[in-house]
């Protein structure tokens, strides 16, 4: 199947980036100023009687459509920067100057469309632009009061504005200009802050989403594993008691390493179902931090004591309830470590003021820049198997919650260290004075 062709031809087409959809709205502004100016020169010369040069001032309009025919032709090849809009900008400020000098310059009420000008630079630009759009207004409407071509007024409309009262303008023109720049840019900050704020939250919801997919199949993978693993602990009970294996320390040995394997398989479901928000018919488990963490690196070293060491850095002891999220978060460290290719492991546990930082240390050979760059993004990594790249995601995750952030650098020694950062008052059975 072929792709659907575009309704109109591309020269046609609206740009996706932001500088080109800005040039296209200062496109139709000056349309709308062009028969502005059209309809007002018109009604001035032809019903109010005050006689126009109405062939320069036509050429001025003619070199606003020439402008708006270049900026439409010239549209693939605008450059990512804000220069284009600047010149626009100061182009329009050029020709608006052009047509006062021809009809009466600063004495002209019209005087002040400047302000439109940088009203338009103050939202699209950003601040140093717009300082130079109101230098560059201000200077024009200056130079208009003593440089102009006086118009030649019927006796209704003549009027003799005195110096005091142009330079009295000047200054009032002067002052808009500067309160416009300086609230609009504030309030185009604060728009600007507030969409990054609400992309962070909508980035944030479509993690959580993804969490709860992968919570939802966790969950009921570990139902279906909970009946066959409750099936070959039983046969290996039954193993247990055969007279063959009972005769053979080597076969008693290897079954018991069996079902302590199966038993820890069983405690993984469990923990899965109970991260998940299941009941499994335990209770949250009162301990200290200085324990938990013991406990947690002991599960994870198994037989192997020398697996990993552990650095107890964090002075007094603090009574806690055991987070198991936070330490399925450290056992997925620690498993990255060992993936890594690190032999020499430590778990570091400190106290920082308020905050725990417990770090996994590995002399690998550390994160690429690329996995830096990324961090706490899934399946940001650089292992081929599918499915990779969850463990600093996940932890990124579980300490949300919990106030928290995830660290990851390399070392100027050799290898990688992960720390987790996150408030002791999250995981303390009382408030801390």
């Amino acid at each position: 199947m072929q792709p659907a062709r575009p309704l109109l031809p591309p020269r046609f087409l609206p740009p996706a980036d932001g500088v080109g959809r800005n040039m296209l709205l200062l496109v139709q502004l000056r349309w709308l100023a062009v028969g502005g100016q059209l309809a007002t020169i018109l009604v001035v010369d032809g019903l109010l009687g005050i006689r126009l040069p109405l062939l320069p001032m036509a050429g001025v309009l003619a070199g606003l459509v020439l402008l708006n025919l270049l900026t439409l032709a010239r549209r693939s090849r605008w450059s990512d920067t804000n220069l284009p809009i600047f010149a626009a900008l100061v182009l329009d400020v050029a020709s608006l100057t052009a047509q006062l000098y021809l009809s009466g310059g600063a004495r002209n009420p019209f005087v002040s469309l400047y302000l439109l000008q940088v009203v338009i630079g103050a939202i699209l630009l950003p601040q140093w632009w717009n300082w130079a759009l109101v230098a560059i207004t201000s200077a024009a409407f200056a130079l208009l009061a003593v440089v102009y071509r006086p118009l030649g007024l019927p006796p209704g409309y003549a009027s003799n504005l005195s110096d005091a009262y142009l330079i009295g303008n000047w200054i009032n023109f002067v002052l808009a200009a500067t309160l416009l720049v300086a609230f609009v840019t504030r309030i185009a900050a604060n728009l600007r802050d507030r969409d990054a704020k609400v992309a962070q939250l909508h980035n944030r919801a479509v993690e959580e989403e993804h969490i709860v997919r992968m919570g939802l199949l966790a969950s009921g993978a570990a139902h279906e594993l909970g009946t066959p693993l409750s099936s070959i602990s039983v046969l290996l009970g039954d193993w247990k008691t055969e007279p063959a294996i009972r005769r053979s320390p080597r076969l008693a040995a290897e079954v018991d390493d069996m079902r302590g394997e199966i038993a820890r398989c069983k405690d993984i479901v469990s923990g899965i179902l109970f991260a998940a928000g299941e009941v499994t018919g335990e209770a949250p488990t009162r301990t200290t931090l200085r324990t938990f963490l013991t406990a947690t690196l002991d599960r994870w070293r198994g037989s192997d004591p020398a697996r990993a060491t552990f650095e107890d850095r964090l002075g007094p002891d603090v009574p806690i309830v055991a987070d198991r999220a936070l330490a399925q978060a450290i056992t997925n460290l620690l498993d990255n470590a060992v993936e890594a290719g690190g032999r020499a492991i430590a778990l570091v546990a400190l106290r920082d003021g308020a905050m725990l930082r417990l770090s996994v240390r590995d002399d690998g050979p550390g994160f690429a820049a690329a996995i830096l760059a990324g961090l706490g993004k899934p399946y940001n990594t650089s292992k081929d198997r599918q499915g990779a790249g969850l463990g600093l995601y996940l932890a990124t995750n579980v300490l949300r919650p919990l106030g928290g952030t995830i660290e990851a650098v390399n070392r100027e020694s050799g290898g990688a260290e992960t720390t987790l950062v996150l408030p002791i008052e999250s995981l303390a059975l009382e408030k801390p004075r």
